[in-house]
């Protein structure tokens, strides 16, 4: 036989089926081991986008400030809509900090679409000068749908859908004001009053804050935060089942007013079971009641929210308004000098069993100090 044939018919040895499970083993070991480290890869490189969003909003402030000596409002607005239901005549003067800011975060476009109005919508009514109601639907004008991406973290677990108003995961700091339409030292306090009387750097239409007023110093005092969206916004008030106290908020705890750390009671560890809740935050960008667009510097990052109502839209009054995220351990928080740090879960929250207060130093410790623009508190190294 020709000795190259014989070759190609000589008989070699294979893997056996031990062999074979033993290297699809270590083969998933391997696995098990590199996981992490690429899922934590890939959270490092969220994190790092949220803070640069947050960045871009510092920026922003600072350019806004600028021009106008102010931080823009939280609910500002240019019309005054009054009696349509369809809410289509004027903005109601909602419109949140983001839309104050468009101009200084290279969306002008948007800026003038809005300052001008003008569009017909699907039922023939005229957009005015300044745009509709902020929680206004039309296919036909497109600002309030716009899905920018720097108001949006990629680490939130609900991300928008392109058919509804954009989603927006960071908040503005009313400092540690919980509101409530009460009476406190003779002050009048609301979430969204346009006068009342706020501790942090974004409050009313008519109540914005300058850095002259920052006693504290701007790089003591947090302006913006992350705050995990809610996702859908439903309306109305459901009972929990397994709900993350990061997505919703609980109603009608009226004790949180005076002892905000009575919302404490309402979760179970990470989770809402059996409370009334509602999730609103992040669902309407453009509209700038404190449960859309706010929170409080009161209850630690990653905390439980309540309000002291049973509104089941964005409208109450008062309540904790907790900051929150999905990366490890904490929020990253833009301060008022435009710097970006990361604030940890853990830090001191004082007495949060403490009634709030309207000047003075804040009783919810260094978190609480951070959120007042002019407490006089120290707040160390936190």
């Amino acid at each position: 036989m020709n000795s190259r044939a014989s070759r190609r018919y000589v008989w070699r040895p294979a893997f056996t089926l031990v062999e074979l499970l033993v290297v699809i083993a270590i083969i998933g070991v391997l696995v098990a081991l590199l996981l992490p480290a690429v899922q934590s890869a890939r959270e490092a490189a969220r994190r790092s986008q949220c803070l640069n969003n947050l960045k871009q909003f510092g920026i922003a402030s600072h350019l806004y400030h600028d021009v106008y000596k102010v931080f823009p409002a939280r609910e500002g607005g240019t019309g005054n809509g009054q009696n349509d239901p369809a809410r289509w005549d004027g903005n109601y003067g909602r419109l949140s900090a983001f839309m104050a800011l468009l101009p200084f975060y290279e969306q002008k476009a948007m800026a003038d679409m809005i300052a001008a109005g003008g569009i017909t919508d699907t039922t023939g009514k005229v957009i005015p000068p300044g745009g509709p109601a902020p929680w206004y639907n039309n296919a036909k004008w497109t600002p309030w749908q716009a899905q920018l991406q720097i108001i949006s973290c990629p680490s939130d677990k609900i991300q928008p859908t392109p058919t509804s108003h954009a989603h927006n995961s960071y908040a503005f700091s009313v400092g540690d004001t919980i509101g409530g339409n009460v009476s406190i030292n003779g002050t009048t306090v609301h979430l969204n009053s346009a006068t009342a009387a706020y501790r942090g750097v974004f409050g009313g239409a008519q109540r914005c804050v300058g850095m002259q007023f920052i006693t504290d110093g701007t790089s003591n005092t947090v302006a913006m935060s992350e705050r995990t969206s809610g996702g859908t916004g439903y309306f109305g008030i459901r009972a929990a089942s397994g709900e993350d106290v990061k997505n919703a908020t609980v109603s009608n705890v009226s004790s949180v007013l005076t002892n905000p750390g009575s919302c404490y009671a309402q979760a179970q560890g990470t989770q809402y079971l059996g409370a009334q809740i509602k999730a609103k935050f992040g669902s309407i960008w453009c509209d700038g009641q404190a449960e859309n667009v706010a929170f409080n510097t009161v209850l630690p990052p990653n905390g439980p929210s309540c309000v002291s109502d049973n509104n089941g839209n964005a409208d109450s009054t008062g309540g904790v308004l907790s900051a929150s995220s999905y990366h490890p351990g904490g929020v990253n928080s833009m301060f008022a000098d435009g710097s970006v740090r990361f604030v940890n879960q853990n830090i001191n929250c004082g007495n949060t069993a403490a009634p709030p207060v309207t000047a003075g130093k804040s009783p919810y410790g260094v978190w609480g100090a951070l959120g007042s623009i002019s407490g006089k508190e120290s707040t160390g190294d936190f």
